[in-house]
């Protein structure tokens, strides 16, 4: 059986049903533009925004700290850039006559001129170690071992004695 036409509905003069049924999809594609901006994320290139993300620049400075801090380089950095203030941590005239040679396990390695700068710097040991302390955190060094100045080396190339008797073999 066959259904009656359907009648038409009624005509508005006024247009409001035109009027909302329009702004109806424009509503919603507005926000099914919105719903795909957001389901891109911050991470597509296509989107944008006011706040700083990872693709904006970023200053040296701040990539090398991140460097620094990933490779646990801190602590060793910052001893190194102390000890090129020796003379301020020992003073002008000891650093004339003395320089650190290596920091290793938390024990700073001291190289002085003669064996009288030794004993100098190691009587002033005790507050060195607490100066670098202070600027660098507690137990970042334990401990300070100052060496006297080398002696001279007598072994010259390739076909040395080993174990030798040293200068003494060319005296007879």
């Amino acid at each position: 059986m066959s259904e009656p036409p359907q009648q038409p509905a009624e005509h508005d003069a006024t247009g409001l049903d035109l009027a909302r049924t329009v702004a109806r999809s424009i509503g919603s594609q507005s926000r099914r533009r919105r719903r795909s901006d957001t389901a891109r994320g911050p991470g597509s290139p296509q989107a944008s925004g006011a706040h700083p993300d990872d693709r904006d620049p970023k200053l040296l400075s701040e990539a090398m700290d991140r460097l620094v801090e990933a490779q646990g380089w801190a602590t060793e950095i910052s001893v190194r850039t102390l000890l090129a203030r020796w003379s301020s941590l020992v003073g002008s005239v000891n650093a004339a006559h003395s320089q650190p040679e290596s920091y290793a396990d938390s024990v700073l390695t001291v190289r002085a001129e003669s064996t009288v700068w030794a004993t100098s710097l190691r009587s002033i040991a005790p507050q060195l170690l607490a100066r670098l302390n202070d600027q660098l955190g507690q137990g970042t060094v334990t401990g300070i071992k100052v060496l006297g100045p080398e002696g001279p080396s007598w072994k010259k190339g390739r076909l040395s004695v080993r174990d030798g008797r040293g200068p003494r073999d060319t005296y007879g």
